[in-house]
């Protein structure tokens, strides 16, 4: 047998490992040029005190990544710990891929911003003849639609819908606004402008997003599907705190709204990105996308409340697929981004030529607080302690949400019995929005069935006369809920009301009106 293949295999393993001691030493260098270590220790410090299992960072500066690091540990089931190119799942910046894909096309001539959705995706429709007609590809990437911030979400989230079953589903949802009038946040219609990547295309927004960004910016790891990650044994594992314990969580499979935020990826290949989105679209010597373009995804579309965090800022925006706003006189421009059990924040600072991207494998608030902290580290602004400020934002929030859930206790009518026997609440309830559940008996208690979501299936626990108590066993991450049921003048059940108090996904837009028994 020939050594030849053996031989340049080994060949290629020393130039990679020979590749990888130099990288290490360069970053070691800049580290120590840049005065790191007391910034890498508050980090940790912080994750410790905000009992976050597991994160990664990665700084860049002048084109350089200056660090590129784990800390603590992807599963606290196990001790394996997170490093540099443990992936996570980015979510929402997954918004800048897809409106950097849109410029795209639209460089290549074979779109326009201002082109009406309705001629690519001709089922898209909304809540008005007019929105439907005039809803421009612009409109997608800003958040304009008139729909309130997270409307529908319940179609997408775990369901078994398509991504062109979602689309279809939309034009039962209202608005809360008038048409461009007022900021919302759509991860709907960043799903549209995907659709319309693949129309346009002809190839889907995951090998558009692969060939366009991923290869060329050698972020080989980085896909855009669980299916996918699933692959890679370097993973962080999703936690939630339930009942004061972190609990390990399943992945909940969101294919159907990748364009949105359906990106996994490490700190180290997201610095290509950073690099990338600081050098207007430059890659090395390869142009990723223009200058013009970079210019257009970083100009306010959309105008928001400013914060009351910072005084030193003067407007806060929302361009294509990137929150903008200044500070301390400096652009920034960022996104966060949440799924369950891992929450993200990238954010650049154009005029400092830094960037920086972090990613938690829990839910917490720390990533905008490391953010903050970072920034003021390279612009030498003071010593604000940002995680201590946001910890004591998150206390004061749960201790609001305590009292509310003790108030509705007191008020609760602890011995009142349902109206009418279990068999009279059972059937078939259904809308044209979210589509059925069905509400049986099982073991001598009520079941409710979510038909597009099983995970959200539950058995109901009397609460209060014909309200019931709904606990997703199967989804840890949202608190208990209620359903009430309505019954009319002869007292009989023709819908039932869902309530489930989290600011993500809003069960109350949901229809359930009885079908037959």
């Amino acid at each position: 047998m020939s050594t030849k293949p053996l031989n340049k295999l080994l060949f290629k393993i020393s130039i990679l490992i020979a590749f990888l001691n130099a990288y290490s030493l360069c970053s070691q260098d800049l580290y120590k040029k840049y005065n790191l270590e007391n910034l890498d220790n508050y980090f940790e410090n912080a994750r410790q005190e905000w009992k976050i299992p597991g994160m990664a960072i990665a700084i860049v500066k002048d084109n350089r990544v200056i660090l590129a690091k784990g800390y603590g540990v992807k599963d606290i089931r196990h001790n394996d710990p997170v490093n540099e190119n443990t992936l996570f799942g980015i979510a929402s910046p997954t918004k800048a891929f897809t409106a950097a894909a849109i410029m795209k096309l639209v460089e290549q001539e074979k779109l326009s911003l201002d082109d009406r959705v309705v001629d690519y995706l001709p089922y898209f429709e909304l809540y008005d003849p007019y929105v439907t007609n005039e809803m421009t590809i612009r409109d997608l990437l800003c958040h304009r639609s008139g729909l309130e911030t997270f409307s529908g979400d319940l179609l997408w989230f775990a369901s078994k819908y398509t991504r062109k079953e979602i689309l279809e589903r939309t034009k039962f949802l209202k608005p809360s606004s008038g048409f461009r009038s007022k900021y919302g946040y759509s991860n709907i219609m960043f799903l549209a402008a995907g659709e319309i990547v693949a129309e346009v295309s002809g190839v889907s927004w995951d090998e558009f997003i692969k060939s366009n960004f991923f290869e060329p910016l050698e972020m080989n790891l980085s896909n855009t599907s669980l299916n996918d990650l699933n692959q890679n044994l370097n993973v962080a594992t999703p936690h939630l705190k339930v009942d004061n314990e972190l609990i390990p969580l399943k992945f909940v499979n969101c294919d159907n709204m990748s364009p949105a935020l359906g990106i996994n990826s490490s700190v180290v290949e997201m610095s290509n990105w950073i690099i990338t989105q600081l050098n207007k679209g430059k890659f090395e010597d390869k142009e990723i996308f223009s200058e013009q373009s970079s210019k257009q995804m970083w100009t306010p579309q959309t105008l928001l409340k400013t914060s009351s965090l910072d005084s030193t800022m003067h407007f806060h925006a929302y361009g294509f697929g990137w929150y903008l706003f200044d500070y301390h006189g400096r652009l920034i421009v960022n996104h966060s981004g949440g799924l369950d059990g891992m929450i993200s924040h990238i954010a650049l600072i154009p005029e400092e030529n830094l960037g920086l991207m972090i990613l938690t494998n829990s839910i917490s608030y720390l990533p905008n607080a490391l953010m903050y902290k970072t920034i003021d580290y390279f612009l030498q602004i003071g010593e604000r302690d940002w995680s201590k400020e946001f910890l004591g934002y998150k206390t004061n929030y749960n201790e609001h949400i305590e009292k509310q859930e003790e108030e509705e206790e007191k008020s609760r009518i602890k011995k009142s019995n349902p109206s009418l026997a279990l068999t009279e609440y059972t059937g078939i309830f259904g809308g044209k929005l979210y589509g059925n559940a069905t509400v049986s008996i099982v073991e001598d208690q009520l079941e409710i069935d979510f038909l597009p979501t099983p995970i959200f299936s539950s058995i109901l626990k009397h609460w209060q006369l014909d309200t019931f108590e709904l606990i997703f066993k199967e989804y840890p991450s949202l608190p208990h809920g209620k359903v009430q049921f309505i019954l009319d003048s002869t007292d009989n059940v023709i819908e039932f009301k869902v309530d489930v108090p989290n600011p993500d996904l809003d069960f109350t837009e949901l229809e359930f009106m009885k079908i037959h028994e």
